[in-house]
C-alpha cells in the first residue's frame, strides 16, 4: 500500500519531467554580492532567488524561451535559451543597479511592504552616528521604536518593554544576558553590523511563523561571502575586524567578525566621577557550505566576554526649579565587578526536496554565565541651593535637608542553558505558499540572589518599608537592626516548551487589483519545574492574519490590515518577583492586536519618496506589571492587570538630497494599565510623542565629503518609583529626551573611486571621519535615584543624567 501511494505521488512529476530540465544559478550585482528576491520568469512560470541569490527553475527542452531576471532595484535582464538535451544548465547573471547611490528604492511596493515589514539598507548602519552604532541605533530612528538610553542597544516598541521583542539572525532566535541593570554594562549587541546583509523589521501584526512575543520582530540575514576581503574599523571607543572568503570550489564560505568596545569616553562625560574599566569583546562566525544541489548547511557561532569594573568616587547633581534649586552631593567608597560570559552555537540545514518543497532543520544552544558583585557605600548630602542673585553665597548649598548614607551589597550568580531543536517545511506552488514548523526547547536556569540595602540617616538605621509603625527619629526603635531591603533566594528552574505554527499565503488578483493575504496560527505548551516542584502545563493558541491590496490606480498605493491574538508565555525573568521567588503559575500575557497601514509611493522633485502610515491598537489582558530601572525590568510575577496601547506611526523617506536617502519619523502613543482594579495609570513605557530624523548630505563640489545627522526627540516617560512603593503615588514624568548626533566622513577610496597609483592603491576602501555625539550637550535622564529626607519623610527623585557632548574619531579600511 505504501509503495502504491509513493508511486501515485511520483508519477505526475516523472511524466512532467520527461520534456523539461533545470536552469539554476546565483544572481549577483557588480560588487559580487548575491541579490535576494529577484524574480526569474518565463511566460507564466517563475521563481525568486533566496537570501544567497540562488535560484532553480524548471524549463522546457527543444524550445526557445526568454528568461527574465527582474528586481525593483536593478535593471531588467533577459536571456534567450534553447536546450537540445536534458542536461542541467547553470547561468549566473550580473545585474546593474538602477541607482548606485541609493540602495533602497522606495517608489515600489514589494512583498515585504505587503507583510508590514520594513526593509532597511544595511549600508546605513555603518554610516549612522550614534553612541551604540549598529542595527538597533538605526531602528531607534523609526516611528514607534523608543529608548531614552543611548548607552543601551535595547528598545521598546509601541508601548511594550525590552523583553517583548523577537530577534532572529538567519532564522535563528538569539537571546541576551539576564542580570544586566544598566546600559553601561551591556557591552556589545549580539548583531554584528559588519556582517549584515539584510534588515527586516516589523513593529506589530507579524506572521505566525515568528515566535510568541507581544511587540516586534527584527529579522537579520548575514551575508554569504563571494570573495576574500578584510575590513577593519578603528575609533576612540573600540575596534572591529571582519574577515570573509570563499572556498576554491565556490561551495563553502566563511565570515568572521571580532569586536572590542570601551565606553569610558562616554561615562567620563557624566556627572559621576568614576574609575571605570570596562572590557567588552566578542567573536562571531557564520559559515555556509553547499554540499550538493539540494543540501546546504550553515553554522552560526558567538562568544562574548564582558567585564564591567566600576569604582564610583563622587557625584554632584543639581535639579529642581529656578525658584527652588536642590543639589545632591555624594561621596562613594567600594566598587562593582560584573562579568558576563555568553556562548552560542547553531547548526542549520536546508534541503530542497524538489522545485516546490524545502525542508529546514535547526539545532542551537545558548549559555550565559553571569556574576554581579558589588559593595558600594554612598554618603550623601541633600541641600537647598541659594538662588538669590544678590547673595554672596549664590549657587552654594545653604541648608541640608537630608544627610545620611546608603550601603548596597550583592553577590548574584546566574547560569542559564537554552537548547532547542526546530523543524520547518515550505511548500511553494504558483502563487501559493504553505509553511509549517515545530520547535522543542529546554531552559535550564540556576540563579543565586544575595542582595541587601541599608539606609542610615544621621546615625540611625531606617527600618524596612513593610513595618507598620515608624516614628523615627522621634521614637527610637528597640528591635534588631534590619536592612531596608533584603533579597535571598536560590532558584533551580527548568522550563520545557513545545511550539509550532502553520500559515498559508497567496498572491492573487481581485479584478485588476493585486492582493496578498496570509492566515496562520501558533501554539505553545510549556511547563515550569522550580526548585524541584513541577507546575501544571500551560497551553496557548494564537491565530493571526494579514491582508494587503494594491489598487489599480494611477497613484502607487498599498493598503494593508493585520492582527490577531498574540501571547507571550513567561520567560524566567517574568516568573521571578521582586524578592527573588519563582511563580510557576504565571500565565502568558495576552494581546488582541490590530494594525491598519498604507504605503504611498510618489515622485517629488523628480526623485522617489514613500509615505508610510500605520494606526494600531492593542488590548492586553493577563498583564504582568513591571517597573523599569535603567534597562532592568522587575516583574510582580502576577497576572493582575489589564492594559491597552494605541497610536499612529508616520514615516516619510526618500531622496531629500539627490542620490541619498533620508527619512522623518513621527509617532504618537498612549499606553495605560489597570493594576488590581485601582484604575488606569500610565505604563512605564508611555512615550506619548516621538520625532526621529535621519538626514544624509554631501558637499556638491566635493561629493566624497559626506555628512550624517541623527536627531531624536522623545517626550518624557514616567520616572518610576522607589522600591516597595505604591506606583499609583509616583506618576511624575522625566524630562523629554533630546538627542542630536552628527557624523562627517571623507571617502578616499571605494568601489566608485579606485586608486591606481600611490599608497591608496593598496585599499579597496578607505574612509575617515569625525562623530560629535550629543551635539547640543543636553542633560537627558533615564531614571531617578530616590533619596529620602527622614524628617519630612519625602522621597526626592534625583535624575540620573546620561552622556554629555563627546567627540569621536573613526577610520574604516577594506583590503
Amino acid at each position: 500500500m505504501k509503495k502504491l501511494f509513493l508511486l501515485i505521488l511520483i508519477l505526475p512529476f516523472s511524466i512532467l519531467g520527461q520534456n523539461t530540465t533545470t536552469l539554476k544559478g546565483v544572481v549577483i550585482n557588480k560588487q559580487n554580492s548575491p541579490i535576494k528576491d529577484v524574480a526569474v520568469t518565463y511566460l507564466n512560470t517563475g521563481t525568486t532567488t533566496d537570501a544567497k541569490g540562488y535560484y532553480e527553475l524548471t524549463i522546457p527542452i527543444l524550445k526557445t524561451i526568454e528568461v527574465v531576471f527582474s528586481h525593483v532595484s536593478y535593471l531588467k535582464h533577459t536571456k534567450k535559451i534553447t536546450l537540445r538535451s536534458k542536461r542541467v544548465l547553470t547561468y549566473s547573471p550580473i545585474l546593474t543597479a538602477l541607482n548606485n547611490e541609493l540602495n533602497e528604492v522606495v517608489i515600489k511596493n514589494n512583498k515585504n511592504a505587503a507583510k508590514g515589514i520594513k526593509s532597511i539598507d544595511a549600508a546605513k548602519v555603518k554610516r549612522l552616528p550614534g553612541v551604540n552604532a549598529g542595527v538597533e541605533n538605526l531602528l531607534m530612528t523609526l516611528p514607534g521604536v523608543n529608548n531614552n538610553n543611548e548607552l543601551s542597544t535595547q528598545y521598546n516598541v509601541r508601548g511594550g518593554n525590552f523583553d517583548e521583542n523577537l530577534v532572529y539572525v538567519n532564522g535563528i532566535e538569539v537571546y541576551r544576558p539576564f542580570l544586566v541593570r544598566s546600559g553601561q554594562q551591556e557591552g556589545l549587541s549580539f548583531i554584528n553590523s559588519n556582517m549584515v546583509q539584510n534588515i527586516h523589521f516589523s513593529a506589530g501584526g507579524f506572521q505566525a511563523k515568528y515566535g510568541d512575543k507581544l511587540s516586534s520582530v527584527l529579522d537579520i540575514t548575514y551575508r554569504i561571502p563571494t570573495e576574500f576581503k578584510t575590513q577593519v574599523a578603528l575609533s576612540l571607543v573600540g575596534a572591529s575586524a571582519t574577515i570573509e572568503g570563499q572556498t576554491n570550489n565556490k561551495k563553502g564560505s566563511a565570515l568572521i567578525g571580532l569586536r572590542h568596545r570601551n565606553n569610558s569616553l562616554f561615562v567620563n562625560s557624566k556627572q559621576i566621577e568614576t574609575n571605570y574599566k570596562p572590557s567588552f569583546t566578542d567573536v562571531q562566525a557564520f559559515a555556509s557550505y553547499q554540499i550538493n544541489d539540494k543540501l546546504n548547511v550553515d553554522f552560526l557561532g558567538n562568544f562574548s566576554l564582558n567585564n564591567y569594573n566600576y569604582t564610583p568616587i563622587s557625584r554632584r547633581t543639581r535639579f529642581g526649579t529656578l525658584l527652588d534649586p536642590i543639589e545632591l552631593i555624594v561621596f562613594y567608597s567600594g566598587q562593582e565587578k560584573d562579568k558576563y560570559i555568553t556562548s552560542f552555537g547553531a547548526f542549520k540545514a536546508d534541503y530542497k526536496l524538489n522545485e516546490e518543497i524545502t525542508l529546514n532543520a535547526t539545532v542551537s544552544m545558548y549559555n550565559t554565565q553571569e556574576e554581579e558583585y558589588f559593595d558600594i557605600l554612598a554618603s550623601y548630602n541633600l541641600g537647598e541651593v541659594d538662588g538669590n542673585l544678590g547673595s554672596e553665597n549664590f549657587g552654594e548649598v545653604e541648608f541640608s535637608t537630608g544627610i545620611g548614607s546608603q550601603l548596597n551589597h550583592a553577590r548574584n550568580d546566574l547560569d542559564a542553558l537554552i537548547t532547542n531543536l526546530q523543524l520547518k517545511g515550505i511548500y511553494k506552488k504558483d502563487n501559493n505558499q504553505l509553511e509549517v514548523g515545530i520547535k522543542y526547547q529546554v531552559e535550564d536556569i540556576k540563579d543565586r540572589i544575595i542582595e541587601w540595602e541599608v539606609i542610615d540617616s544621621v546615625g540611625f538605621s531606617i527600618r524596612p518599608p513593610h513595618h507598620s509603625i515608624n516614628d523615627q527619629p522621634y521614637d527610637p526603635y528597640q528591635g534588631a537592626l534590619q536592612p531596608y531591603q533584603s533579597i535571598r533566594a536560590t532558584n533551580n528552574v527548568t522550563i520545557n516548551r513545545v511550539s509550532g505554527f502553520a500559515q498559508f499565503s497567496r498572491k492573487d488578483f481581485w479584478n485588476e487589483h493585486q492582493i496578498w493575504y496570509n492566515v496562520g496560527m501558533r501554539f505553545q505548551n510549556w511547563s515550569v519545574k522550580a526548585n524541584g516542584i513541577a507546575s501544571e502545563s500551560h497551553f496557548i493558541f494564537s491565530p493571526r492574519a494579514q491582508f494587503a491590496i494594491k489598487p489599480d490606480w494611477e497613484k502607487d498605493m498599498l493598503f494593508r490590515i493585520s492582527g490577531g491574538l498574540y501571547y507571550q508565555p513567561p520567560f524566567y525573568k517574568e516568573l521571578k518577583d521582586n524578592l527573588g521567588g519563582i511563580h510557576p503559575e504565571v500565565k502568558a500575557q495576552q494581546s488582541i492586536h490590530a494594525v491598519l497601514g498604507n504605503d504611498y509611493s510618489f515622485t517629488l522633485w523628480e526623485r522617489p519618496f514613500k509615505l508610510t502610515t500605520e494606526i494600531y491598537y492593542k488590548h492586553l489582558s493577563n498583564v504582568n506589571p513591571y517597573t523599569v530601572d535603567n534597562v532592568r525590568i522587575r516583574y510582580q510575577a502576577k497576572n493582575n492587570a489589564t492594559a491597552y496601547a494605541t497610536g499612529i506611526d508616520i514615516r516619510l523617506n526618500g531622496e531629500f538630497v539627490p542620490g541619498n536617502e533620508s527619512w522623518i519619523s513621527l509617532g504618537l502613543l498612549k499606553t495605560q494599565e489597570n493594576i488590581d482594579d485601582k484604575g488606569f495609570i500610565d505604563r512605564p513605557t508611555d512615550q506619548r510623542f516621538k520625532l526621529g530624523i535621519l538626514f544624509q548630505d554631501y558637499v556638491p563640489n566635493l561629493p566624497d565629503l559626506k555628512a550624517y545627522l541623527n536627531l531624536v526627540y522623545n517626550s518624557g516617560v514616567p520616572g518610576g518609583s522607589p522600591s516597595y512603593a505604591d506606583v499609583y503615588k509616583f506618576q511624575s514624568r522625566l524630562g523629554a529626551y533630546k538627542r542630536a548626533d552628527l557624523g562627517v566622513s571623507y571617502i578616499f577610496v571605494d568601489k566608485n573611486k579606485k586608486a591606481t597609483s600611490g599608497w591608496l592603491r593598496n585599499f579597496k576602501e578607505l574612509t575617515a571621519g569625525l562623530e560629535l555625539f550629543n551635539l547640543f550637550d543636553i542633560n537627558n535622564s533615564i531614571t531617578n535615584t530616590w533619596v529620602r529626607d527622614v524628617y519630612s519623610k519625602t522621597m526626592y527623585g534625583i535624575p540620573n543624567y546620561m552622556t554629555g557632548r563627546v567627540l569621536n574619531f573613526k577610520i574604516g579600511v577594506q583590503f
